[in-house]
Parts: C-alpha cells; sequence; structure tokens
C-alpha cells in the first residue's frame, strides 16, 4: 500500500478535505507510461491511497467487467486487458470520480483526439478498445472496482455534509471552544501543547481518570 500527494492547500489556506474516492487503471498498452501518467494525477491534486501492478486472467477481466457482459466488444476488451500487466490506483480527492473522468475524456481514443486533444485519452490511446486508462463511473462502481482490485480494502461509507455539519456543531465545536477560551485565560507558553493537553483531559467521549482510592461519604 501507499500513500502518495500532499494535502493542497486552497487560497484561503484551508486544508483540502479528501472525501471521494476512485479507481483508476493504467492499461496493458499504455503500461510503458505508467510514471509519466502517475505524475499527472499528482499534480491532477490526487493523492494516491493504493497502487498495484498485476495482470489478470481472462476469467478475472470477466469478472471486473461484468456489466459490459454480452455486448459484442466482450471478448475483445477481456483479451486486451489480460493481455498484459496493468496498474491499479485508488485515487482521492474531493470529487474525485467526475474529476479523474474529465481528465482521461472519452472513452474512444480517436474520438477524443478531435475533441478533447488534452485527454489522456487522447494523448495515450490508440483506438475505442486500446484507450489506455480507465475510470469508475460512479461511487457504487468505484466502490466494487476498488474491492476488486484491493480485495483487503476497508470502504467506509462517508458521512454526508449534512451529517459532519451537524456533528461538528453538537460535539466539536462546543468543546473546542470552551478549550480556546481557557487557552486565552491561561496563555500558556506554549499553547499547543497546552490545548492539547486540555483537550484530551476535557474530551466528551472519555470518562474522567480519578488517581487514587475511592472514599464513599458516609450517608
Amino acid at each position: 500500500m501507499v500513500f502518495k500527494g500532499l494535502t493542497e492547500m486552497n487560497q484561503t489556506s484551508q486544508p483540502r478535505i479528501y472525501v471521494e474516492r476512485t479507481l483508476a487503471l493504467i492499461k496493458p498498452d499504455a503500461i510503458h507510461k505508467a510514471e509519466e501518467i502517475e505524475d499527472i494525477i499528482l499534480k491532477s491534486g490526487f493523492i494516491i491511497l493504493q497502487q498495484r501492478k498485476l495482470q489478470l486472467s481472462p476469467e478475472q477481466c470477466s469478472d471486473f467487467y461484468a456489466d459490459q457482459y454480452g455486448k459484442l466488444f466482450f471478448p475483445s476488451l477481456t483479451a486486451f486487458m489480460s493481455s498484459g500487466p496493468i496498474v491499479a490506483l485508488t485515487l482521492a480527492r474531493d470529487n474525485a470520480i467526475a474529476h479523474w473522468k474529465s481528465i482521461i475524456g472519452p472513452v474512444n481514443s480517436i474520438k477524443a483526439k478531435e475533441t478533447h486533444p488534452e485527454c489522456l485519452r487522447a494523448k495515450y490511446g490508440t483506438s475505442d478498445l486500446k484507450n489506455a486508462l480507465h475510470g469508475s463511473d460512479s461511487s457504487h462502481a468505484a466502490e466494487r472496482e476498488i474491492k476488486f482490485m484491493f480485495p483487503n480494502s476497508v470502504i467506509e461509507p462517508l458521512p454526508s455534509k449534512e451529517a459532519t455539519k451537524e456533528y461538528l456543531s453538537r460535539y466539536v465545536n462546543p468543546t473546542l471552544l470552551c478549550g480556546l477560551t481557557e487557552l486565552c485565560k491561561n496563555k500558556p507558553h506554549n499553547p499547543c501543547i497546552w490545548l492539547a493537553d486540555w483537550l484530551i483531559k476535557n474530551s466528551p467521549n472519555k470518562p474522567l481518570i480519578c488517581e487514587g482510592p475511592i472514599v464513599e461519604e458516609a450517608e
């Protein structure tokens, strides 16, 4: 497992929150350009959570592209995808699925050269079949495909924006506000360490630890 790429900073110097994952495949026809493509991925604001090089059997390709079963190009697709090694990558960033799809461009590389000449399929692909790269079509597809390529992955559902705001408002902000208020009152020499210790001691999710024996009050 690898973890590449640094958290980007936006114009207000706030850290970017990575909220979505997608699967990217570098196909057999573009495997010789894997490092170059990886650099483009990182420069496009993604982080690489997982990466592996492998070669699929025709049976594995059939399972991966099961939703395409029965279509005329299915035999050619599975034969091509099992013809050589590929690189599978789990990519993460905000709006990862749509962003990666926009970068790789249309499925048909020949048409992509005319309509989207800057996209990766126009640059590295040569036909409708040999189009260099794959990207998940939806969050459901991404979850299934990541689990297929990385069986040990743990993919937990992401909370909605509303649920995240409610959690922060109810559980995080009140405690943090109290801590910052105490910080201003005490003016410690090392405010970061002081605040960290205060948050540990005053976390609402942890019980207070009392040192020494417990003395019961007489009734």
